[in-house]
């Protein structure tokens, strides 16, 4: 004989069921409806990252290039030029300094002669310092910044750093054996040992 209340029952149950299901599907159609929408909110950001990223690569490349070749320029008669290149390596983005001259591009320090990378490099500190925001303080300590740079060129290496003090407000403290490198300084300072002290002595 057919239970027809067990039936009835089972039916409901059913019903229940199906509505459970029903709102549970509803549910997960309304999330993926907001995943997707978060994926292109996502999707937009990281390309307007990627773009800002981009801009900001070829403001420094620009930036650093610019300043560190016309210090070269500044001491040298056939001055290197810097070339700055962003690579993607192991995702993640590296920078590369490279020397060209006469459309070669070379490491720096295969360059011929250490004077070349004693003034990018120097060149390259001026860079970074004027890229801070805030700034720090305007005194910038060297030594020796220019240790490899032939006898005849440090003259020029000395007024160059003389004109970029005045014209950025930057007081350069520097340490050298070369006389020549302190000919535009403000104030010379000679330092020498006897009998284990130093005595110090304004020029």
């Amino acid at each position: 004989m057919i239970d027809i209340k067990s039936i009835r029952n089972k039916v409901e149950q059913l019903k229940g069921r199906k509505t459970q299901l029903e709102s549970s599907i509803t549910q997960v159609k309304d999330e993926i409806k907001e995943t997707r929408r978060s994926l292109i909110r996502h999707e937009q950001a990281r390309e307007i990252v990627r773009e800002v990223g981009l801009k900001t690569q070829q403001t420094l490349q620009i930036h650093i290039s610019d300043i560190t070749t016309l210090a070269l320029e500044a001491v040298f008669d056939d001055p290197y030029e810097l070339v700055v290149e962003f690579l993607q390596r192991r995702n993640k983005t590296e920078c590369d300094l490279l020397f060209k001259r006469d459309g070669n591009l070379m490491d720096p320090l295969e360059a011929s002669g250490g004077g070349a990378v004693d003034v990018a490099a120097f060149a390259l500190r001026i860079a970074s310092y004027t890229m801070q925001s805030p700034r720090s303080r305007n005194t910038i300590i060297l030594d020796e910044p220019m240790r490899f740079l032939s006898v005849d060129l440090q003259e020029r290496a000395s007024q160059m750093i003389k004109e970029l003090s005045d014209k950025l407000g930057i007081q350069f403290v520097i340490i050298s054996h070369e006389a020549t490198i302190a000919e535009s300084a403000d104030k010379t300072f000679y330092v020498e040992m006897r009998k284990g002290v130093s005595k110090v002595t304004e020029q």
